[in-house]
């Protein structure tokens, strides 16, 4: 079996998002005629990056019903049902850590809610993070309306800062090693529910995370009013 070198998130409930969700997980919501989680896997594929891992619980058979376990363009998905294993999702950390088994040492993570249209998810990056030494390099855009104070600053030499004067917001798209999730079971096979955000903050305190400004076209569809804006 091949191993995959990104991961979409694609389990949570998307409650800001009810009614819409009540019926359809978020991930397959239609941005410009398309799901939110296609513009994911076209980019990944687009980049040389054919192995993808999709965690899901909220609905997940509608996800793997949809897309199946190939794409058209010949884009290779694994699930990780958390649904159909837990009764539920793990988390942001916990869902990852759960597919760790199906990922290679360094992967990239995306949200399967956002739409990043124009990212390029390249090979540089991806061998430039490798072989960089970090535990994580995350990804960071200009802060949105409904995050206005940011998540983190960034330093002049590439270090995410928990603490800055000027802090920009996570985008959810980065690229991990395993050993990020070292605190986890190996293949979370208990399920445990863990998040993101600590053990971020902690790896940043440490100097293990570096970072980025991505100012491309960006939005968290959270709310039936952006993914309406987007689509109007």
């Amino acid at each position: 079996m091949s191993i995959a070198q990104a991961m979409i998130l694609a389990a949570g409930r998307g409650e800001r998002m009810r009614p819409l969700t009540d019926s359809c997980p978020k991930p397959l919501l239609r941005v410009k005629g398309k799901p939110l989680l296609q513009y994911h896997l076209e980019a990944f594929g687009r980049g040389g990056f054919r192995d993808v891992a999709v965690n899901t619980a909220w609905l997940g058979e509608q996800i793997e019903d949809h897309f199946g376990h190939e794409t058209a363009d010949g884009v290779r998905i694994k699930y990780s049902h958390e649904g159909t294993d837990f009764g539920g999702a793990l988390e942001t950390a916990g869902g990852i850590a759960r597919a760790l088994p199906l990922l290679a040492d360094t992967f990239w993570v995306v949200a399967g809610d956002v739409y990043l249209p124009d990212f390029l998810f390249t090979r540089a990056a991806y061998d430039r993070f490798a072989a960089s030494g970090k535990l994580a390099h995350l990804f960071l855009v200009p802060n949105p309306p409904h995050n206005a104070k940011g998540d983190f600053g960034l330093a002049a030499d590439g270090r995410a800062l928990n603490a800055a004067d000027v802090r920009h917001t996570y985008s959810t798209l980065g690229l991990y090693r395993r050993a990020f999730f070292a605190a986890l079971p190996p293949g979370n096979p208990q399920g445990q529910k863990a998040a993101l955000a600590p053990l971020l903050r902690a790896a940043t305190d440490r100097g293990e995370v570096s970072a980025e400004l991505y100012q491309g076209p960006w939005t968290d569809v959270g709310t039936p009013e952006r993914l309406a804006a987007l689509n109007a």
